[in-house]
């Protein structure tokens, strides 16, 4: 039996890894990307083809995925004549990995005449490279039922979170998570290094226990050697947490920490390292 098509919409770091492992997987895959010179270059490598509009991208799919910069991105290639609504045919399902607001998913979800699922991914340029993302979705039990084991191609994981907006909702609680804990082990590397101590055997050791993480773990050594280039850049986190800080504003929640992190951040990209990637919360205490 054939296997289903498929159309991936944003070719960036994250979508032109996770179109790739469509296309592996046996997926007929069509892609659009703004730069069509991406596009041209990931069809060199996948094979498949590539659209010149979502809509185009979107005609004939089973399944239409996208993974764009913001909300307004997110529209743009959603919505208007040439958005991906206007080339859905009935019984497609739109999936967005997009990093965005439970807003515009919920938006998205109430005006799409197809089901959509919000599904943003936690793991980086790696996870995504490596096809071991979590998937993290919000949307309608069939429709989630119907995309995971296309979404499996490239995750370790995916788990329905709830309604449309549950899938956003549970990337912002991971991002905050994220932001503390990066900001707690940069303190900690640089009070290990103003100690005398050597920093690399401290990781080793109290990474075995109660302070262990998946960023002590992979960033750890990397921080303590000055190195900031793997993957998620501060520019995005900035993004995702104001998108946290904006929703806790409806929500009630209170974020102080958050805040404080999103505020050291500001200062990382003052400092040049808008593109270093999220550890590099360590430079602003070990700079001269």
């Amino acid at each position: 039996m054939s296997k289903q098509k498929v159309a991936f919409i944003g070719l960036g770091v994250m979508g032109y890894p996770m179109a790739g492992h469509l296309a592996k997987a046996g997926y007929p895959t069509r892609v659009y990307n703004r730069t069509s010179a991406k596009a041209e270059k990931w069809c060199q490598e996948y094979g498949g083809d590539f659209a010149t509009t979502p809509r185009e991208a979107a005609e004939g799919a089973d399944f239409v995925f996208m993974c764009v910069g913001n909300d307004d991105d997110l529209r743009s290639v959603v919505f208007g004549n040439d958005g991906v609504l206007a080339g859905c045919k009935d019984g497609s399902i739109l999936i967005d990995h997009t990093t965005a607001s439970a807003n515009v998913a919920r938006e998205i979800a109430e005006k799409s005449e197809v089901p959509f699922l919000d599904a943003p991914v936690s793991g980086g340029q790696a996870g995504a490279e490596n096809g071991v993302l979590t998937v993290m979705i919000g949307g309608e039990q069939a429709a989630f039922d119907a995309a995971r084991p296309v979404i499996m191609s490239y995750a370790r994981a995916a788990e329905l979170m709830g309604g449309a907006g549950a899938g956003q909702l549970t990337k912002m609680v991971n991002q905050i998570c994220i932001a503390g804990l990066v900001q707690g082990l940069s303190e900690g590397l640089n009070f290990a290094q103003r100690a005398g101590l050597d920093g690399h055997k401290v990781v080793e050791v109290i990474s075995k226990g109660a302070a262990g993480s998946w960023q002590m773990e992979n960033r750890g050594d990397t921080m303590l050697d000055d190195k900031f280039d793997f993957g998620f850049a501060v520019d995005w986190m900035r993004k995702d947490l104001a998108i946290c800080l904006e929703e806790a504003e409806k929500n009630g929640a209170q974020l102080p920490v958050t805040r404080i992190v999103n505020d050291f951040y500001g200062e990382i990209q003052q400092m040049g390292g808008g593109r270093w990637d999220t550890s590099s919360l360590i430079r602003r205490l070990t700079r001269k």
